[in-house]
């Protein structure tokens, strides 16, 4: 029994395996990791959004792992974050949430991110090689998302590598570490928020733990979430759509004339190369059929968006990137109750950074060939290593 998702190229170009494994069905059980236990994983986009939807596909991993001999050691704050639970807990984590990256707010910190967005790009010289992850994909989500929980500047790269870490595939003892490190550090600057009188971010959580519905190992578990979330996505959408737009030089061109249409564009982006090959963890609470398929009860269920967003059955000639096509309805930002609360910021963020990028240097180009290009090492995450380029 082998892994599928483990194949030495799936890092590379994950989307041969999805179709393969479509073609035989839109959702198969899998044998995945060194004992081939087994899941089952979707891989059709109208059963991915159905499986995002449905009550009987759980996240809460406690309850999953409860009884299970395990030797995993994440902080609390990593495994039972909001992403890890179900009503009734996830739904007023969630009600506190929802209201920072509405349209409001979101509109206020485009300023901001704009003088990121131009502080990053200024030292850049034409005809020079840069790295756009290091130099603008990363640095950009990491920073609105550190200034808006108040981590101080000297922290920032810190807390980018244990985020990292975080994703570290196959390597348990990396992501656990991590998870401690990062949680610990959010403890501390949680206290120093509920301490110190102030109007940011933290403070506001903070008070939701003293005098709201959040008790505090919450409102650390909820500012985790919020740090980690709020730039690991980002990050890798801004890389993946860059790449996308040097490898389509039509596509660039035609936004470096007409910038506007970038904003409208952003959707095809997103599902040509979605940021989350496999979304977060999720297991049965009951047998239930999906896609043809009887899943049991108790097993994991694995949600590709990157094989849904790539489906023919919903996106005709769905490994071609066309800025015009209605890509309404990709799930890159997944679906339902889960759903991406950040994605308003990701999209802002990714619009600002991409405008920036085809006005001021419309005739990139890789530095590399694209085969030599590195991927994070994680089935997840759907992000590159580096990007080299000429500007």
């Amino acid at each position: 029994m082998t892994d599928p998702l483990q194949d030495p190229g799936f890092l590379r170009d994950p989307y041969a395996t999805y179709d393969r494994l479509r073609g035989a069905g839109p959702v198969q059980k899998v044998f995945t990791g060194s004992q081939g236990h087994s899941s089952y994983l979707v891989t059709g986009h109208a059963e991915a959004r159905q499986a995002f939807a449905d009550p009987r596909l759980s996240k809460d991993t406690a309850r999953f792992f409860a009884g299970r001999t395990t030797r995993r050691n994440l902080h609390p704050a990593v495994s039972r974050s909001m992403l890890a639970s179900d009503p009734p807990g996830h739904t007023r984590q969630r009600a506190v949430a929802a209201g920072l990256f509405t349209a409001g707010p979101v509109a206020r910190l485009r300023p901001y991110v704009q003088r990121v967005v131009d502080g990053l790009l200024d030292g850049w010289e034409p005809g020079a090689p840069v790295d756009l992850v290091d130099a603008l994909a990363a640095p950009l989500p990491v920073t609105v998302i550190c200034e808006l929980l108040g981590v101080p500047e000297d922290d920032r790269a810190m807390v980018s590598r244990w985020s990292n870490e975080l994703f570290a595939a196959g390597r348990p003892d990396r992501i656990d570490a991590a998870s401690h490190a990062i949680g610990d550090y959010m403890t501390g600057l949680v206290g120093s928020a509920r301490r110190e009188p102030g109007d940011g971010l933290l403070h506001l959580l903070a008070q939701q733990g003293d005098a709201g519905p959040l008790d505090p190992d919450e409102v650390v578990s909820l500012a985790v979430l919020l740090l980690v979330a709020g730039h690991e996505t980002t990050a890798n959408f801004i890389a993946n759509a860059a790449l996308a737009l040097i490898q389509h030089p039509d596509s660039l061109d035609r936004l470096h004339r007409d910038p506007d249409l970038i904003a409208s564009a952003l959707d095809e982006l997103l599902r040509f190369d979605s940021p989350v090959g496999i979304a977060t963890f999720r297991y049965t609470t009951e047998a239930l059929r999906l896609g043809g398929v009887e899943i049991p009860e108790g097993v994991p269920v694995l949600i590709a968006p990157g094989a849904a967003n790539r489906d023919p059955a919903r996106f005709a000639e769905a490994h071609r990137l066309d800025l015009d096509r209605n890509a309404a309805g990709h799930l890159a930002f997944g679906h339902g109750i889960h759903r991406c609360l950040g994605a308003p910021l990701a999209l802002a963020e990714a619009e600002i950074a991409l405008r920036a990028l085809v006005t001021r240097f419309p005739g990139m180009r890789l530095a590399v060939p694209s085969e030599d290009l590195a991927w994070r090492q994680t089935r997840l995450m759907r992000g590159l290593q580096a990007l080299p380029v000429v500007l």
